[in-house]
């Protein structure tokens, strides 16, 4: 998880995004694939900003032809961030509003403008999200496991080696984990997974809102089995570590204790006590007695 980096810090201050009229940044969330997705603020946005940073402009030129937007666009990617980011702010600082948009979803999920933001924030302008589309959360919510908490983690490393110290990482994790990944690798990653994170219960998720949309669920083992066959961008949801379900009332005592001998001050009896905490930790009445008394 280190791989991630704050690229300056955060300074206190309190942004009040439309109460004064002000060159602004906006983050646009993009249709993943059907494009009616797009909401009619976005259109609005992408309609009224001064300029457009693109991830690639003929992407989305061919999202602006669609609906009429003929907006200026310039070019933001992962290989010219630095050198963008400074442009951007020199358009902010002539009173110039910039959305900044990826090739689908969510600017800086997974792509790239984070940067950007960072040093906008810096400068002193307002950073604006305009919701829309996310491939993560289409993912999750249609995938049938626990949706919250989650863990995000987006594309695991290309190489091997590091996909694997990146798995290990991950292993003792109890949320459920989302990634992202390219069809040419999804065979080696899910194998990676099988062999460190046990087979777990999964979701693929692939062409998410397109035509050939299709959700595999099952073990880890058993998608594996249909990677040769797939095709297109997927989202792989998958099962967190399992945790003993048994609590560990040796560990847990501390804090018990400290719950019975607040109802004890509030007028209980200890014996009234202790039945209380057991029945709302769901735990046995005479296992919390011995521990709290000591008589194990």
């Amino acid at each position: 998880m280190a791989r991630y980096r704050l690229f300056g810090p955060l300074a206190m201050k309190r942004q009040k995004s439309f109460e004064t009229p002000q060159p602004t940044l906006y983050i646009v969330a993009t249709p993943i694939g059907n494009l009616q997705e797009l909401t009619p603020r976005a259109r609005q946005i992408l309609e009224e900003a001064d300029i457009i940073a693109a991830e690639d402009t003929r992407n989305t030129q061919k999202l602006l032809t669609h609906f009429g937007i003929s907006t200026h666009m310039v070019t933001h990617h992962k290989f010219n961030e630095a050198q963008s980011s400074k442009g951007i702010i020199r358009l902010l600082t002539e009173g110039k509003s910039v959305a900044i948009v990826s090739d689908a979803g969510y600017p800086l999920i997974s792509d790239p403008g984070a940067q950007l933001v960072n040093e906008v924030i810096g400068a002193g302008y307002p950073v604006v999200p305009v919701s829309g589309s996310s491939a993560a959360m289409a993912a999750l919510v249609a995938s049938g496991l626990p949706p919250q908490p989650f863990l995000f983690y987006g594309f695991l490393d290309s190489t091997e080696k590091q996909r694997i110290r990146q798995l290990l990482s991950l292993k003792e994790y109890p949320m459920t984990l989302i990634f992202y990944e390219a069809p040419h690798r999804i065979g080696k990653m899910l194998q990676n997974c099988l062999d460190i994170l046990g087979d777990r219960e999964m979701c693929l998720a692939r062409e998410l809102t397109k035509k050939h949309e299709e959700f595999i669920r099952g073990k880890i083992s058993e998608v594996l089995e249909l990677c040769d066959q797939l095709k297109g961008e997927m989202v792989v949801v998958m099962a967190g570590h399992e945790e003993d379900k048994e609590l560990d009332l040796t560990q847990a005592m501390p804090l018990i204790k400290e719950h019975i001998q607040r109802y004890i001050k509030e007028g209980m009896t200890t014996n009234e006590a202790i039945r209380k905490v057991a029945r709302e930790q769901g735990l046995s009445k005479n296992e919390v007695y011995r521990q709290y008394h000591g008589l194990n």
